[in-house]
């Protein structure tokens, strides 16, 4: 059942619509519901609505709950989908217009980052390469060609970002590829630069749905606004309390350029919350008043009150770590809750290594978000470029990344080469490498090189059509040169022990798979490798990627100054954006909230006396419970009886107690 608020929402179709959706205030079951409203009007067909949303997980869960309510078959044709995923859907009809041809491959971060490298001067430093990629992003983000960048450039180090940029999108269109910031650059270009294939997408999608579209960036923003016209026929679902991504180019001026650009802009607020105890919201309100708002609003809860939130003094990071894992164990044996009802939430991955230590001590299971997984591992990738390699031989990003793993005397300037002659005779990567013709036109040792890589993936190919996957792989590895590619990339002797190791797993999960055929277990590996279900498990997660969740009981560690709000955030006058991520990991709390701060910390090997955040005093007083502030580092007596809780709890189920 829908409230007033979300029903008006839901009917309104006569012009543009943004709904300010307050935290927990139901924005899924608004988009959904209008979708079904949108059909059964008789407005709009099911093919001629698309909804665009962050994640895959957010795009997923949208189609099923739309299919569920529109029964079955009734979802087909519905576009539910990232902006990236729409681009992408652009990109293979319009590629023609972008100089691209089809199959044309997508640079995944690695591989961009290592053209960037590629075409660097020798010697650069990491970081540079990394600030330098960044750039070109930006640039993209904002809708910049290399040389409006280089006009734009203000600094030694932009300009020099831009030239490179030049550079780096004539190798892309070289390679036939295209990063993942080209998905929403290129369409934009196209889209802003001919208006017949302008009004064709405009009658393809007549309605449009956007979610989180405070995290819109300037190019995401001029998409929507292409596709949309004129006409405005759409509801953009966003939160300007919740805008926390400035950093990665978000911009939440997006939600005052709307009302701009779209005089007639309907606003709708959602201020009833459904998860939060009210104590939670009333503090959380307050913490968040102090900002300045645009469109202010204010939530409310018919939940009950709930316990005060808790702000907890340690004296030191490993103190807060095991007041945390004694506290979640103590819940768990009392209050009969499972791992899944927790969360950890902290500003940095630095600070989950103690938190792990301690919840491994007292056998607590969790899972850590965003730490790397097995699939993204560098020497899993290598493999997987050969794999994709012999499945599809027209995947020039998988060519370009094999053929210089390990480098076989070819050169980027050679690959540039060799693509630029395989593009002008429409031929992939790989097959212009065994053209004696095409060769021909290279040096004698260059040639040679990838003459010989030819061979060997031709061998390969027909060794994949008689032999189970593993033994496919392994005979890759030991005559691909991948071995001792690995031990001397790495550093020191123990890392390429780690590496073989990874990848011994790897063949042993290959080895316990049923699928026979290479494509088979392609498909297979993409699927396994974007499933990151915890499980029954506590979550141990950044502020940032616990947007959009929820949990019974919530710890927020490390409330200092310095580290929530970041120094940085500081130095950089984004004490707002600071206070925001503050809010969002509050407003993650269903039920309890517990705030810990450290007296003395260890940083870089170093300790320091932060201050508590000035986040924590913005709370009412009536809404919080301080435990140990006013202690210096003796533990105090709570202390030390929380810490003995998962003991005695121990002892007691021993005893049926």
């Amino acid at each position: 059942m829908l409230n007033p608020q979300q029903q008006e929402a839901v009917r309104y179709l006569d012009g543009p619509l943004l709904v300010l959706a307050g935290a927990g205030s139901g924005k899924t079951s608004v988009i959904t519901q209008k979708i079904v409203h949108l059909v059964r009007s008789g407005l709009y067909n099911i093919n001629e609505i698309a909804a665009i949303t962050f994640t895959n997980k957010a795009a997923r869960e949208m189609r099923e709950r739309t299919a569920k309510l529109l029964g079955e078959g009734g979802s087909e044709g519905l576009t539910v989908s990232t902006f990236h995923a729409l681009g992408m859907r652009f990109l293979e009809v319009e590629c023609a217009h972008v100089g691209l041809r089809r199959g044309f491959s997508i640079l995944g971060e690695d591989d961009a980052r290592a053209l960037v490298k590629d075409l660097a001067p020798k010697g650069t430093g990491n970081d540079v390469l990394d600030r330098w990629r960044q750039l070109i992003g930006h640039a993209k983000n904002r809708g910049l060609n290399p040389a409006q960048a280089l006009a734009a450039s203000q600094t030694p180090r932009e300009r020099e970002a831009a030239e490179l940029y030049a550079s780096y999108a004539q190798r892309l269109t070289a390679f036939n590829a295209v990063d993942f910031d080209d998905l929403i650059a290129l369409p934009v270009r196209v889209l802003e630069s001919d208006e017949e294939v302008r009004a064709k997408w405009q009658r393809k999608y007549r309605y449009l749905l956007v979610d989180e579209y405070q995290d819109t960036n300037d190019t995401q923003y001029r998409l929507l606004r292409l596709l949309a016209g004129d006409r405005g026929l759409f509801t953009a679902v966003g939160d300007d309390d919740q805008s926390i991504y400035a950093w990665r180019g978000a911009n939440p001026e997006n939600l005052a350029q709307l009302g701009q650009d779209y005089p007639h802009l309907k606003i709708v607020k959602l201020e009833q919350n459904y998860r939060c105890a009210q104590r939670i919201l009333r503090a959380a309100n307050a913490v968040i008043g102090q900002n300045p708002h645009l469109h202010p609003k204010k939530l409310w809860s018919a939940l009950p009150d709930g316990d005060p939130i808790r702000i907890v003094a340690r004296g030191s990071d490993t103190d807060e770590a095991e007041f945390v894992a004694a506290e979640i164990s103590h819940r768990q044996l009392i209050d009969k809750c499972t791992p899944r009802d927790f969360a950890v939430l902290f500003r940095g991955n630095h600070q989950a290594r103690s938190l792990e230590l301690a919840l491994r001590v007292l056998k607590v299971p969790y899972h850590l978000s965003g730490a790397t997984s097995f699939f993204d591992r560098q020497e899993i990738k290598d493999v997987m470029a050969y794999l994709r390699l012999l499945a599809n031989p027209e995947d020039d990003a998988a060519f370009v990344r094999a053929v210089a793993t390990p480098r076989r005397d070819v050169g980027a300037a050679t690959l540039e080469k060799l693509a630029q002659a395989a593009r002008s005779r429409g031929l992939p990567l790989a097959k212009a490498a065994g053209s004696q013709t095409l060769l021909a036109t290279l040096t004698p040792r260059a040639a040679r090189a990838l003459s010989a890589f030819a061979e060997q993936l031709e061998g390969w190919r027909k060794l994949s059509s008689s032999v189970r996957p593993r033994a496919l792989i392994e005979q890759l590895i030991r005559e691909s040169g991948l071995v001792q590619h690995w031990r001397e990339d790495s550093k020191r002797p123990e890392m390429a022990e780690r590496r073989q190791a990874q990848v011994q797993a790897f063949l042993e999960w290959i080895g316990d798979r049923r699928e026979n055929s290479l494509g088979a277990l392609l498909t297979q590996l993409m699927l396994e490798s974007q499933d990151d279900e915890p499980g029954d498990r506590v979550r141990l997660m950044t502020l940032h990627s616990a947007k959009g969740l929820e949990f019974r009981h919530v710890f927020l560690v490390g409330c200092e100054d310095g580290l929530l709000p970041h120094v940085s955030s500081l130095d950089e006058g984004r004490l707002d954006e600071e206070r925001r991520l503050f809010y969002v990991g509050m407003t993650r709390a269903k039920e309890t909230l517990t705030l810990s701060y450290c007296r003395v910390r260890s940083r870089y090997g170093r300790e320091e006396c932060p201050e508590p955040s000035r986040f924590l005093t913005e709370m009412p007083d009536s809404e919080v419970r301080w435990v140990g502030k006013d202690e210096k580092t003796v533990k105090t007596a709570e202390e030390k009886a929380v810490a003995a809780r998962p003991h005695l709890d121990a002892i007691r189920a021993l005893l049926g107690a």
